[in-house]
């Protein structure tokens, strides 16, 4: 059971660093679009792309740490 709670640890976490590459990378192309061309309905989708991958991140910082959470239970329970 720990194997496959550390497993999916891992894979959260690396959902995670995607989710945050994935929001960073909107949030720089939407400030390099309102330095180009100022506010527009390119910087609007982007802005809303960005929020989306920030708010994935968060999901998947929340389901990781319930995974740890659950981790320590068994380990402290010594059933792991």
């Amino acid at each position: 059971m720990t194997y496959f709670l550390t497993g999916l640890f891992v894979i959260l976490a690396i959902m995670v660093v995607y989710s945050l590459v994935k929001g960073v990378i909107a949030f720089l192309k939407t400030t390099k679009i309102n330095l180009e061309n100022g506010e527009g309905e390119t910087v609007t989708e982007m802005q809303n792309m960005q929020n989306k991958a920030m708010f994935a991140r968060i999901k998947y910082q929340a389901a990781a740490i319930a995974v740890v959470v659950v981790i320590g239970v068994i380990a402290a329970n010594g059933n792991g």
